[in-house]
């Protein structure tokens, strides 16, 4: 029997010189691809807009009964919604905001359906961190703050990570939305270009919900900082006092802060946290995350301590552990769940984010779960999205009501 024939390989092509200018070339040809696709599915005369919700979602909003809702609008009292041929009423997020305030008008409760803080209630500032990747943190910080929107509080969404995911999901791109000192850099920075926080503060589509963006602007914090603490003058902010400033100047504007802090313990994190009222952190339910966030704890802890031996704040109202992508059915997850509660207690979040193809899928399209059109899912697995999201987002809520003494 003849042995097969062994054919003479050809001779290895000489590849070209990879180096920072192919890096370049990939890097603006993506942003121009993804621009592109941006505006195809966003056209620049097109205004991004949050979807209606049904009868049965306005009254949730709201706090009351859909049969009272039906009610005001049979008798004429409230916003003109819009109704549709199958005599179903929609309701936009401003019909929802104008129904809070006329029911605070006019009702005889004394309930508040408009949740802003009083004057004794101090500015929330809630840092969701974690310098594991994948953990969610983007999503978490995301799907909160527009909960807290759509419920009808006052948000500043903080984008700390240079990577921008948060500001992305919100219809900006950095590359090209994003100008020179137009991230909070612009607030923080050491030299005499320092912009005022009105400056850089940008309105979303989602009423009430209001952005700071990122881009890699954000990273020259990083660099600037070891030299402003080798020349810094007697008056000079330090590094972890910067940002509390900054809120402090549009304080009276918000009743919450949510951070997205970037994926490392820089001095954008330290700043962020000394800046905070209260700390959420996102954690997948894996030996290997659990070990990382073992790691992030200790790291932090020892910073933190001599952020406050130097006149800085490290305390909370409140710290959570959230675990994320969690899937029930998945045994050695619910075994890391229980190992996790048995070591901190109430700090871990009695409800976790559960992993969810809504969720997921919505982000293809650059849109959270309160964003997506229902029918683009089956009515199940929307809910069971839905309704995962809104228990960790409402039990986030009882924590920020607890620590201005509402419950």
């Amino acid at each position: 029997m003849a042995l097969p024939q062994i054919k003479e390989s050809e001779p290895v092509k000489a590849q070209p010189t990879i180096n920072f200018e192919t890096m370049r070339a990939h890097a603006d040809g993506l942003s121009q691809r993804l621009d592109g696709m941006r505006r195809k599915q966003y056209p620049p005369d097109a205004q991004r807009s949050l979807r209606k919700f049904t009868s049965g979602e306005a009254a949730k909003l709201i706090g009351v009964d859909d049969s009272y809702l039906r009610q005001l609008a049979l008798e004429g009292k409230g916003p003109q919604v819009e109704v549709l041929p199958n005599s179903r009423r929609q309701y936009s997020i401003k019909d929802i905001n104008e129904i809070r305030e006329y029911l605070d008008r006019n009702g005889k409760s004394g309930r508040k359906y408009v949740k802003h803080r009083s004057g004794n209630e101090h500015l929330q500032v809630i840092s969701c961190v974690n310098f594991k990747g994948g953990s969610a943190k983007t999503t978490t910080s995301a799907h909160l703050a527009q909960y807290l929107a759509l419920n009808g509080y006052r948000v500043l969404a903080l984008d700390l990570d240079p990577q921008a995911s948060f500001t992305a999901l919100h219809g900006l791109q950095p590359e090209f939305d994003i100008q020179d000192n137009q991230t909070l850099y612009g607030s923080i920075r050491y030299d005499d270009e320092l912009q005022h926080p009105s400056q850089i503060i940008r309105k979303t589509y989602i009423p009430g919900l209001d952005i700071i963006p990122a881009n890699l602007e954000l990273m020259e914090f990083e660099h600037e900082t070891p030299k402003a603490l080798l020349h810094r003058k007697p008056n000079d902010a330090l590094f972890f006092q910067r940002i509390a400033l900054v809120l402090s100047e549009i304080s009276n504007d918000y009743d919450v802060v949510v951070i997205d802090c970037p994926p490392q313990l820089g001095f954008l994190t330290l700043a962020a946290l000394s800046a905070s009222t209260s700390m959420v952190i996102t954690v997948h339910p894996q030996m290997l995350d659990l070990m990382s966030m073992s790691q992030f704890l200790s790291m932090a802890s020892n910073l933190l301590r001599v952020v406050n031996e130097s006149g800085g704040k490290a305390q909370f109202d409140w710290m959570r552990y959230l675990v994320t992508r969690f899937e029930p059915g998945d045994i050695p997850q619910s075994q890391m769940v229980e190992f996790m509660r048995e070591m901190f207690g109430d700090n871990v979040c009695r409800n976790p984010m559960v992993k969810s193809t809504a969720i997921s899928d919505a982000g293809l399209t650059k849109q959270t779960i309160y964003e997506v059109p229902r029918d683009r899912f089956s009515k199940s697995t929307f809910d069971r999205a839905m309704d995962a999201m809104n228990n960790v987002n409402s039990e986030i809520e009882d924590l920020i009501k607890a620590a201005w003494g509402r419950l």
